[in-house]
């Protein structure tokens, strides 16, 4: 059993990911509840109640909650629980194996652990952006996907998880501090390894991933739409390269630098003498490290993604399946998230039964 404390970001995302493989998460919400709020899909597979957890008698109720719970997650900015007096130290003199989740943009302590701060801060602050800018032009990468949901939410569900088995040996709860900057830092591994081994260069011009290379890239086709291509390895570029029906380039000068400028050109007039369907038809399943650039409403409909039910559509809203997949476990199926205060009466039921049984 989880408790969550209503928040939003990366708190609820974990709490849905720890529902998708059926822990009972249960979402205290704030009290008054509104009503006719819409469902929100990260609240699939929760319960909620809605609490005032400045009222002595709610308050109680989120004691009662506790004393019944496996792990606690929230993502307030550090010291508002404390406040609330459900601080670390209180909530595991009631319940010692307790593991307390806790995740924010710049961590519970540090310089800058109490100034205000969003996704794209945290992933410029780790060097992150530095890897996402294009030659003469601003950083961007996709909102709360790097920071917020990748370096927040992954590893405040990754870390009560292993909490959790912890706590099974030593019967006893901690706390786990996600930081968002310090979860982008560990996602950028890989860049950090290459540049200690030689192979990453911070010049773009000899450096693959920078947007400079004529194969590895989003290249806008004839209609405006865009496609990507990815043949960084020299059998894939050799696929490509044949497919383009570029036969005169020697794919045994795939790195050398020198002649990048002049083919990425050639092969940006090339793509964009075509509409995206015809690439599509060209390259796609191929070795030659292809997809085209969807909208979301056009990936729910690719074939692929459709084979795997990737994306599922719940009462007319599209929303991703549960990730990842189990050979013998089943996952929670996808379904309209939760409506504040909707499980009131099951919960207190639940709480009355727990305390009748002690």
């Amino acid at each position: 059993r989880v408790i969550e404390f209503a928040g939003i970001g990366p708190c609820p995302l974990a709490g849905m990911l720890l529902a998708d493989m059926g822990a009972d998460v249960i979402v205290i919400d704030r009290a008054p509840a509104k009503p006719g709020a819409p469902r929100n899909a990260m609240n699939r597979g929760k319960r909620s109640i809605a609490l005032d957890l400045k009222s002595e008698a709610d308050r109680d109720i989120a004691w009662q909650l506790l004393d019944t719970a496996d792990a606690l997650i929230e993502g307030f900015r550090p010291g508002v629980l404390e406040r609330l007096g459900f601080s670390p130290d209180a909530v595991a003199a009631r319940n010692p194996r307790l593991v307390f989740g806790r995740v924010t943009g710049w961590g519970q302590h540090g310089p800058l652990s109490r100034a205000a701060g969003h996704d794209l801060n945290y992933v410029a602050l780790t060097g992150v952006s530095s890897i996402a800018a294009r030659r003469g032009d601003a950083p961007r990468l996709p909102v709360t996907m790097v920071g917020d949901m990748g370096g927040g939410a992954m590893f405040l569900a990754f870390g009560v998880v292993c909490a959790l088995f912890e706590a099974q040996r030593s019967g006893r709860g901690q706390v786990i501090d996600a930081a968002m900057v310090d979860g982008v830092a560990a996602l950028s591994s890989l860049v950090h390894a290459m540049r200690a081994d030689g192979s990453w260069s911070d010049d773009p011009a000899r450096n693959l991933f920078l947007h400079q290379a004529p194969f590895f890239d989003a290249f806008e086709c004839a209609d405006g739409q865009f496609i990507t291509l990815g043949a960084m390895e020299p059998p894939f570029y050799a696929e490509l390269l044949r497919r383009l029906g570029l036969d005169d380039v020697d794919p045994a000068r795939q790195y050398r630098y020198e002649d990048w400028p002049a083919l990425r050109e050639r092969i940006e007039a090339l793509i964009r003498s075509q509409p995206r369907a015809h690439w599509q038809a060209r390259l796609e399943g191929s070795d030659a490290c292809f997809a085209p650039l969807l909208s979301f409403d056009e990936a729910a409909e690719h074939p692929h993604l459709k084979a795997r039910q990737t994306f599922a559509r719940v009462d007319g809203h599209l929303q991703p399946a549960a990730a990842p997949r189990f050979s013998r476990s089943a996952n929670r199926p996808a379904g309209a998230g939760t409506r504040a205060d909707e499980h009131r009466a099951e919960i207190l039921a639940q709480l009355r039964a727990h305390a009748q049984a002690r």
